[in-house]
């Protein structure tokens, strides 16, 4: 297979935090990666490195035949880079934001291009509505289908489903599938153990600026001892193993229910 990305000894420093610490990751052409890690292991240092919005200390990093600091606007015609939360004009309709997009873009017949995409992520009969009407899910599938305006081989999805509901976490969820049997390269980060569970072909986890692991789930899973039987057979999950390698447990938040405090 051929690796679309592909990132051998990336470093990047903000004065005295090491961020990233060499890593290396490729993703192989229309598959599925998550790049997993805790809040603050340096995974959207990595998107925007890779989006070219940010340029690395050190190491090197190829998308689609493209080295990101020499040929950075080659880049860029090749990617599509959707954010944490959605970039769509609430006072427009969904149609609307996507013939602006492609407008911006100089593509041949906006309008058809907007209908073609409402029909593939299921938004036609919302497509007259203006965005502000959205539910979560519908919002994040419409900023999607604006990223595919231009035919991008690679898209970068920096945590997608933060802030959703569990039923538009699973719309994404199936969006996300959809572009990946269309032969679009995939490269989320996510710290939801589910949806890399969920979403990828190879998980690579990143803890303290490097990648400590990186393969399919079965292979994550067998780094662990092997199951034992009693009654029933009980596979060690991904949230097991990702904690068992970093040795962190992420601490949830919770609500002191008798001062109304967050803790």
């Amino acid at each position: 297979m051929t690796s679309v990305i592909d990132v051998r000894g990336l470093e990047k420093s903000f004065t005295q935090l090491h961020v990233l610490r060499g890593v290396d990751l490729a993703v192989e052409k229309g598959s599925i990666v998550a790049l997993l890690g805790s809040n603050g292991a340096g995974k959207t240092t990595m998107i925007r490195i890779l989006s070219t919005l940010l340029k690395a200390d050190a190491g090197s990093a190829v998308v689609d035949g493209h080295d990101v600091a020499s040929s950075p606007a080659a880049v860029r015609e090749a990617i599509s880079l959707t954010g944490q939360f959605a970039a769509v004009d609430e006072k427009l309709s969904g149609r609307e934001n996507l013939v602006l997009i492609a407008r911006l873009r100089a593509q041949r017949d906006p309008g058809a291009i907007a209908d073609r995409l409402l029909a593939r992520f299921s938004l036609t009969e919302a497509g007259g509505r203006k965005v502000a009407t959205y539910s979560g899910g519908m919002r994040r599938r419409l900023d999607i289908a604006m990223s595919l305006i231009g035919d991008p081989s690679v898209i970068l999805l920096d945590e997608p489903t933060t802030g959703l509901d569990p039923e538009a976490r699973n719309e994404v969820w199936d969006t996300v599938k959809q572009l990946a049997r269309g032969g679009t390269t995939v490269l989320l980060t996510t710290q939801y153990l589910e949806e890399a569970e969920q979403l990828a072909d190879r998980i690579a986890i990143l803890h303290r600026g490097r990648i400590i692991v990186d393969g399919t789930l079965a292979e994550l899973r067998a780094l662990l001892p092997a199951a034992t039987t009693e009654y029933v057979e009980k596979q060690p999950s991904l949230e097991e193993v990702f904690f068992a390698l970093t040795g962190e447990k992420e601490t949830e938040e919770h609500t002191d229910t008798t001062n109304g405090e967050t803790r």
